[in-house]
């Protein structure tokens, strides 16, 4: 009995907890990251006990004294946590009555631990948000500045693993900026929903005593307080929104990091990996490993799979605040922790990468096929429907033409398939004129892919 007096809810039972449950329900070994936000929120809200009148200006300075010393204390790593304390706010509590006395069990007063986990949370988001789209915004950089160098440089554009269209590796490389871009714009959206101040709500119903909740909002930097305390308490909507914007950041990083691993290899090799963002074989002495290509890769997993454990977590749990939901700080500081890791070393990795332009040269070479379509559009613009256009392409490449270097064709051998082509049809079997023409908007010719890149580097720098 004398354990569970030290228990700050202890006045109920009468038989100690078992040694057990506590280390089974503490949370603390995963919470414990929540403590500058913890303190915050308790400072303003003992600050709001005093303006109201509930606490003593007095207690209110003791309190907000020992919670600046206690965050000093732990800044320092001079602050002995125990799990008997449950969570990070039991701990914090705990110590501030070791300092302060009496003063600090008014610290409680008109708040639960259920709205004051939520309110920790959501600041701690707020801050993770800000800084995975500043991490965003660096490889974005990255990718721009090597998009420049090769703004001009034709690459096989792909489609079913096939090669398809000539591209530039500037243009190939702009498309991952706007994925990106996409993903720092989900971040983006996240913060009108954690702008939405919870605590106040207490445990479920709010509270008879005269809080006021716009000054705390203010105070914490809060642009409204939620409308309804039992949704306050309930909502982790915005834990399975970051979870689901990590993971589809996750998943475009796993794409670029494919077709590294993919272009890299040495069956393929027309992009070279930079040799410190590679490893080695224990057995085979020749390999170059792309394994931080490989891992960064194999981590989006984790993170779809953080987002779906969340997810199974919340389904159907009654309302309001259930101690299930602990479950879900676990998964979510793993998220935000593996794509902040996986986007700085992936900057890292694409400043080094370089094009191998001999084996890339032969490879456009020997591609007749990659200018089908040119031929098509270029037998188009001479009156011949677009689908009988490709049919007369596609009797081409079933010839000996088509295994031909581009450049050797004859005007000849061309209007042995159709008698629209003329002797300006030798200009599309040039692979460089072929990304030069497609200056549709979004399209690959340089001209466009550069002033893109521009934009882009003027927006970071």
């Amino acid at each position: 009995m004398e354990k569970n007096k030290k228990k700050l809810w202890g006045g109920r039972f009468s038989k100690p907890t078992n040694s057990s449950v506590e280390h089974f329900t503490e949370s603390l070994s995963v919470d414990i990251r929540l403590y500058k936000y913890d303190i915050k929120g308790s400072i303003a809200h003992a600050e709001m006990l005093a303006k109201t009148g509930i606490i003593s200006r007095k207690d209110s300075a003791r309190i907000i004294g020992g919670l600046k010393k206690i965050g000093a204390d732990i800044e320092k790593c001079d602050f002995r946590f125990s799990v008997s304390d449950e969570d990070i706010h039991m701990a914090i509590e705990r110590a501030l009555t070791g300092k302060i006395g009496e003063a600090a069990k008014k610290l409680h007063t008109a708040r639960s631990r259920n709205d004051q986990v939520a309110l920790d949370m959501k600041m701690y988001l707020k801050d993770a948000a800000k800084q995975i789209i500043s991490l965003i915004g660096v490889l974005q950089e990255k990718v721009a500045e090597k998009a420049y160098v090769y703004a001009d440089t034709v690459f096989p554009g792909m489609t079913h693993m096939q090669l398809a269209m000539p591209v530039t590796f500037g243009h190939y490389l702009l498309s991952f900026i706007y994925m990106f871009e996409r993903d720092k714009e989900r971040m983006e959206g996240l913060f009108s929903r954690l702008d939405e101040m919870p605590l106040g709500s207490c445990a479920l119903a709010g509270t008879s005593l005269p809080i006021d909740r716009d000054y705390v909002a203010k105070k914490l930097g809060f642009s409204k307080v939620s409308r309804n305390s039992m949704d306050a308490v309930a909502d982790r909507d915005y834990i399975i929104e970051m979870l689901s914007a990590i993971s589809l950041t996750g998943i475009h990083l796993s794409r670029l990091c494919e077709d590294m691993v993919f272009y890299s290899s040495s069956a393929v090799n027309i992009i070279s990996l930079p040799e410190d963002f590679c490893t080695g074989s224990s057995m085979m002495p020749n390999k170059k490993n792309p394994d931080v290509a490989e891992i960064v890769r194999g981590k989006a997993g984790g993170m779809i799979g953080n987002l779906v454990s969340v997810l199974v977590t919340m389904k159907a749990l009654p309302m309001t605040y259930n101690r299930d939901m602990q479950e879900d700080k676990k998964p979510l500081f793993d998220s935000i922790d593996t794509i902040s890791s996986c986007l700085e070393i992936m900057a890292g990795l694409v400043r080094g990468i370089e094009l191998n332009k001999k084996v890339l040269n032969e490879l456009l070479g020997s591609n007749f096929g990659l200018l089908a379509t040119d031929l098509a559009e270029y037998l188009v613009t001479k009156g011949v429907p677009f689908r009988d256009a490709h049919h007369i392409i596609g009797k081409m490449m079933l010839s000996e033409v088509a295994s031909r270097n581009p450049l050797e064709i004859t005007i000849e051998e061309l209007r042995g398939f159709s008698d629209k082509f003329e002797s300006d049809s030798l200009a599309v079997l040039d692979i460089k004129n072929s990304v030069a023409n497609k200056k549709s908007q979004g399209g690959t010719a340089p001209v466009g892919v550069k002033k893109e890149i521009r934009k882009w580097l003027k927006k970071s720098g």
